[in-house]
């Protein structure tokens, strides 16, 4: 695309607050849509526009010859195409094509764009038929001229149809002629004699082509038919005419008589009239002709505005065989009348109502008026000016004109005025019209809202329903419109760790405040938040209000009897038998959330033995009212309510049932026992007794630990002479010792058996170390002992196993002094008191004792003691008494 901005015009001083400028431009057309044509806010600029810096460079189109073809991006200044531009289709056959804009920027700047848009050769000639018919008398001599009818071609200028040419070329020859209005067509010549007995039927190519490189070309088929003919033709006496008609003219006005002359007689000098077939249908709608006489006569109406000049073929041919008719050319001329008042348009956003701010300062362009005559020449030009005495002036320019202020505008004064504007043109006589339209003053935004109180407070009572109505705010601003309206929102805060708009909303339109929930006195009774008024102006202006809201409590909360402690609402105290009048039962304590009357409590006996007792209306103390006798019964019920004071009470019920009993002191208890005290005491005591036992365990298992030690039953049997015999010595009867037979079936497994303090680690156990840790308690037991591997000593939860290969069949079962003792096991009660107790076996054992070679030492348990007297009991050691026997 080939865009050449062409600035041709010069900035020129308006008013002291704008330029006019004048740009052109040219684009080929068939661009598509969104095509840029130029920029027009840089050309602008360079031309001299100067844009107010105290307004966005935002541009207005006020005036488009083709809004749907071209418009001017507001903010960027781009001329771009809207679609795509068919020059052909919007100027058909002009010469020029120009498209107007006329702009406005945001600083009340205009300018002129002239967009001329140039034709490409995009169309092919074209005819009307696919056929063309003709009939020629075989007595047309060389030279007869038969006008063909035109191709169509939509482009204009050197692209429209330039010439014609016919194939093949022989008998015929095309002559390319030129209309008044630029148009060619292509008159058929007779170029040789015709014979129509020779051949009476001949056939050609026509084609038309335009001036485009190359050409575009449309083709038709010419038939012409020989046919006989008179001798003479119709004859036009002129071969053009030209007449005027004024616009306006009625139908029926008679513009022209023609005249065809033809000496022939009869049908054949007869002659008839009638357009050609290519007289435009709006021609033939505006004229008719008389196809007898020849008379041109308008028939429709005619306006200069629409068209100035129309062109009529007209063709006589008279009734005889073979006529050949005659053409001439018939140019109408329409003349212009003052015909056409004066139109104003008012380009405003409103065409009746302009606004404009009382800041206004002088010069400011308020409105564009464009003024115009549909007239031509003086009957066209129009005079403009603004009626009355007010503050603004007309600015005239030479296609518009503008509306400025021309003094100081306050809106407290006078708020608006009624403008009118009249335009006269130079026709005689002269037409006028006048145009009234509205200008209002609109106010700035310089008042806040103002709230009606600084601080607002409501009174609502708890339980309130979600969504009810608490109270309004109101804010009023004395500024107009928007700078006027006031919105309300509240401004966020907490209330109790919540947000606010949880617990109320506001409607922003009215000032209505709504409980979101329901309020709770117990929790929240009153809480403050803050409601922000704001107008609609930019920038907007704010106040706020405080308000509080205040909740009231109401009767919701049922007493709960507290004292004495319920189980299934009832409560059992134990009196003594012998308890006097004023003994004091019991006190009887309730709780009740609400607050005032609603939570006062008074507590009295509904039901039951109220003989004997009575109760304080206050504090809720159950004292005796007289003395229990021997005969009187053991067991009383008294049914207790304590209420509240609300206005609809609630309360609770309790059953207390007393007994008496004779084992309790009948001293007066002195005032209220606080039960929850002695439990909170009793469960201390309870924690600090667990608390003392633990550190004892504890300190008890340390001094245990140190005296774990290993015992190798081997070792022991050679090291024991060498070892201190204890200093304390204990006797024990033949009831502590228990023997325990052997099994012989079984001597190659070895169980040992220990106490809680045996470390589980197989390794004490192992064969070659020959190790028993002795480390146990002395209230424990410590034995070894032989036994079926298919049995279980399942009489101690303290049990190890370990088996020892490798050994010979019989292995001692325990070695005292380095001798064996067969079966022998030293039970000591668990308790640690008392003495061990040996387990006999179920038979006698003697011939094992008679294998014992030297006797042995004094037995000692496992805390140190002898087992008997001084030595070993009879079958062991000479030293045990009979008493001491098994």
């Amino acid at each position: 695309m080939d865009v050449l901005p062409l600035l041709l015009a010069a900035a020129a001083l308006w008013a002291g607050a704008g330029a006019l400028i004048n740009l052109k431009y040219s684009v080929e057309e068939e661009q598509r849509a969104g095509t840029v044509i130029a920029n027009v806010a840089k050309d602008a600029r360079e031309a001299g526009f100067v844009l107010d810096p105290r307004q966005p460079a935002a541009f207005r189109v006020v005036s488009n010859s083709a809004p749907h073809l071209v418009d001017i991006n507001p903010s960027s200044g781009l001329l771009v195409t809207k679609q795509k531009i068919d020059r052909d289709l919007l100027c058909r056959q002009s010469p020029k094509c120009v498209i107007s804009l006329e702009v406005m920027s945001s600083s009340m700047e205009i300018c002129v764009i002239k967009l001329e848009i140039k034709d490409l050769n995009d169309n092919a000639p074209s005819f009307p038929t696919d056929q063309i018919e003709l009939e020629i008398s075989e007595t047309a001599s060389p030279g007869t001229r038969v006008p063909l009818e035109s191709a169509y071609d939509p482009d204009s200028g050197s692209f429209g149809v330039q010439s014609y040419q016919i194939t093949p070329n022989d008998l015929f020859g095309l002559e390319t002629k030129i209309r008044g209005d630029g148009s060619r067509f292509a008159e058929l010549v007779v170029e040789k004699s015709l014979d129509r007995e020779t051949q009476s039927h001949y056939s050609y190519l026509i084609t038309a082509l335009d001036g485009g490189d190359p050409p575009n070309l449309g083709t038709v088929e010419l038939s012409i038919r020989v046919i006989d003919s008179n001798d003479n033709n119709p004859l036009f006496e002129e071969l053009a005419y030209t007449v005027s008609v004024p616009e306006n003219a009625p139908p029926g006005t008679p513009l022209l008589h023609l005249n065809a002359s033809d000496p022939d007689e009869g049908t054949n000098g007869q002659v008839l009239y009638s357009f050609h077939s290519y007289v435009s249908e709006r021609a033939r709608d505006l004229f008719q002709i008389d196809p007898q006489s020849g008379l041109i006569t308008v028939s429709g109406a005619i306006d200069y505005e629409e068209g100035h000049v129309y062109e009529l073929d007209v063709q006589a041919k008279d009734l005889g065989p073979n006529s050949i008719p005659a053409h001439c050319k018939v140019t109408v001329t329409v003349q212009d009348a003052n015909d056409n008042p004066p139109l104003i348009n008012l380009l405003s956003v409103n065409s009746e109502l302009v606004e404009v701010s009382e800041n206004a300062p002088p010069g400011y362009v308020i409105a564009l008026v464009r003024v115009s005559d549909r007239d031509s020449g003086a009957n066209g030009r129009v005079q403009c000016k603004l009626l009355g005495n007010v503050p603004f002036r007309l600015q005239e320019y030479e296609s518009f004109s503008t509306i400025l202020v021309d003094g100081r505008l306050d809106r407290e004064q006078r708020d608006q005025y009624n403008l009118t504007i009249q335009a006269k043109d130079n026709g005689i006589p002269s037409l006028q019209a006048t145009k009234s339209f509205t200008v209002k003053i609109t106010d700035e935004n310089d008042n806040h809202p103002h709230f009606s109180k600084p601080y607002y407070q409501v009174i609502v009572q708890e339980n309130n329903t979600p969504g009810a109505y608490l109270l309004s705010v109101s804010a009023r601003d004395p500024d107009l419109g928007l700078n006027g309206s006031v919105s309300y929102q509240i401004v966020p805060s907490q209330v109790r760790d919540m947000p606010v708009f949880t617990y109320v909303s506001i409607n922003p339109n009215s000032g209505d405040i709504y409980a979101l929930r329901s309020f709770n006195h117990e929790q929240t009774k009153a809480f403050e938040f803050k409601v922000l008024a704001k107008d609609g102006g930019n920038p907007s202006l704010q106040s706020n209000a405080t308000v509080r809201v205040i909740v009231l409590d109401v009767n919701d909360n049922t007493p709960v009897i507290t004292a004495p402690p319920l189980v299934n609402g009832t409560a059992e105290v134990y009196i003594p038998r012998n308890a006097g009048v004023g003994y004091l039962v019991t006190v009887v304590k309730a709780d009740d959330y609400d607050e005032g009357e609603n939570g006062r409590l008074s507590y009295e006996m509904v039901e039951g033995d109220r003989g004997f007792f009575e109760i304080d209306q206050i504090n809720g103390e159950i004292r005796t009212t007289r003395a229990f006798g021997e005969n009187s019964k053991t067991a009383y019920e008294l049914i207790v309510v304590a209420h509240d004071h609300g206005k609809t009470s609630l309360s609770a019920s309790a059953l207390i049932l007393i007994y008496l009993s004779p084992s309790l002191d009948a001293q007066e208890s002195i005032g209220s026992v606080n039960l929850s005290l002695i439990f909170i005491i009793a469960l201390g005591s309870i924690a600090a007794i667990l608390f003392v036992t633990m550190i004892f365990v504890a300190v008890k298992c340390k001094r245990d630990n140190k005296e774990i030690r290993t015992y190798n039953c081997r070792i022991a049997e050679y090291s024991y002479g060498h070892q201190k015999k204890s200093s304390k010595k204990k006797k024990i009867s033949k009831n502590d010792i228990r023997l325990v037979p052997r099994d012989v079936e079984e001597t190659d497994k070895m169980n040992v058996v220990s106490c809680s303090s045996l470390t589980s680690s197989l390794n004490y156990f192992d064969y070659h170390q020959q190790t028993l840790p002795l480390g146990c308690r002395r209230s424990e037991s410590t034995f070894l002992n032989v036994e079926n591997q298919n049995t279980r000593n399942t009489g101690s939860n303290h049990i190890y196993h370990h088996t020892f290969t490798g050994q010979s069949p019989q292995q001692p079962d325990l070695i005292i002094n380095g001798m064996p003792l067969p079966e022998l096991l030293f039970s000591v009660p668990a308790s640690g008191g008392g003495a061990a107790q040996p387990m006999l076996p179920e038979e006698p054992w003697h011939g094992t004792v008679k294998e014992l070679r030297k006797p042995f030492p004094d037995l000692m348990d496992l805390n140190g003691s002898q087992l008997c007297g001084s030595k070993m009991l009879s079958l062991l050691h000479p030293s045990c008494t009979p008493n001491d026997s098994l």
